[in-house]
């Protein structure tokens, strides 16, 4: 096979923007900063709290990797301050075993990148996936954390995710005033107790079963200003779209009504404008999703993303080798039977940084005073 030459890019965002490194059976995974404003009061504990919502075998329900996934900060904060200059964080990857997926380094997983990733480079690094491992998320949540810090302190933003469905089992939460605490409260990071509980019973059937499930997680933006987002091809929901889509596993999305609105009339679905406490527009209703035009209109932003089942099964499969041949495939090892609330907190990450990147850009408009 002919190897062809390739721009590799691994980052995401304008003005705050990340790149990532690292695979899943590496030395170590991390993140690079870049455009992070100086004097941010940031701490290791405050990067560490999401990292440990993220972090595999912390339930039944996930894969049992055992990685603490403590996290080291290399450089741009001094003193508890970032500088304003690269900030670098890294995961190292304690729990290897890249010896576990030797009997798949001639075979294609069915729906995972083996072959594309061939496809694409000659290569392909079968341990774990290497790249196209959830586990490259880690650099995407820990840089989120610090996107996180700086949106609560300059604006008071809030961004939460929870899971709002697995599988045919769906879960009625207001996302208006859902808390950490409700998400927190269950392994499946479903807020609804009742949902929750049919949820971890379907999870633990699918592993029974040799199967996995899929879902959605729910995200939602709080106290966002108005006019984030740049018109036409940057809109901020298409940069959330962008965002979501880039996570493994992922499979759709959609803001406000999403396709439900679809079935609605325009009269129906249109979001009411009605005077504000300080003589601003606010919106009645929010089918719209908290944006406009591609713009926040100051509501909030709620968007969901939906989530396939994970690829990586027990049962057997048909699949070829690299030589072309015919087989069947049965994985081994740790894996997760339903991806969904290990996602949650990779889905707030997708979010804050959308909206931090946005934030920095407007700041840097000369935006003249409306008269």
């Amino acid at each position: 096979m002919a190897v062809r030459s390739s721009i590799v890019t691994s980052s995401f965002g304008d003005l705050f923007r990340i790149t990532t490194f690292g695979e899943s059976h590496g030395a170590a995974v991390g993140v690079i900063i870049d455009g992070c404003p100086p004097r941010l009061e940031l701490s290791r504990d405050e990067v560490q709290f999401d990292l440990d919502r993220r972090r595999p075998g912390q339930s039944r329900l996930v894969t049992q990797r055992d990685e603490a996934d403590q996290v080291e900060i290399l450089s741009g904060v001094f003193d508890g301050f970032t500088t304003g200059t690269a900030l670098a964080m890294m995961v190292r990857n304690a729990d290897q075993n890249p010896g576990a997926y030797d009997h798949l380094k001639d075979v294609y997983r069915p729906s995972h990148a083996d072959w594309t990733y061939r496809a694409k480079y000659g290569i392909r690094d079968h341990r774990g996936g290497g790249r196209a491992s959830a586990r490259e998320t880690i650099g995407r949540v820990a840089g989120a954390a610090v996107a996180r810090k700086l949106l609560r302190t300059a604006l008071g933003v809030e961004v939460l995710a929870w899971v709002s469905q697995v599988h045919e089992i769906d879960a009625d939460v207001d996302a208006s005033t859902v808390t950490l605490q409700d998400v927190e409260a269950d392994a499946t990071r479903c807020p609804e107790p009742a949902a929750a509980a049919a949820m971890t019973e379907a999870i633990e059937q699918a592993r029974r079963d040799g199967d996995s499930l899929g879902g959605v997680v729910t995200f939602v933006v709080r106290d966002v200003p108005a006019g984030l987002g740049e018109p036409v091809f940057d809109k901020i929901d298409a940069d959330l779209a962008k965002a979501m889509l880039s996570l493994p596993a992922s499979k759709g999305f959609e803001i406000g009504s999403g396709f439900a609105g679809t079935r609605q009339t325009g009269l129906a679905h249109n979001d009411p404008y009605v005077p504000g406490p300080d003589g601003a527009p606010v919106l009645e209703t929010n089918n719209s999703g908290g944006i406009q035009g591609g713009m926040t209109s100051g509501g909030d932003i709620v968007g969901r993303v939906a989530f396939k089942p994970t690829a990586t099964i027990s049962s057997e499969q048909k699949t070829t080798t690299v030589d072309g041949e015919l087989t069947t495939l049965a994985a081994k090892g740790r894996h997760d039977p339903c991806v969904l609330p290990r996602a949650v907190p990779m889905v707030e990450a997708m979010a804050l940084l959308v909206v931090a990147d946005h934030w920095l850009r407007q700041r840097a408009v000369d935006v003249l005073p409306v008269v």
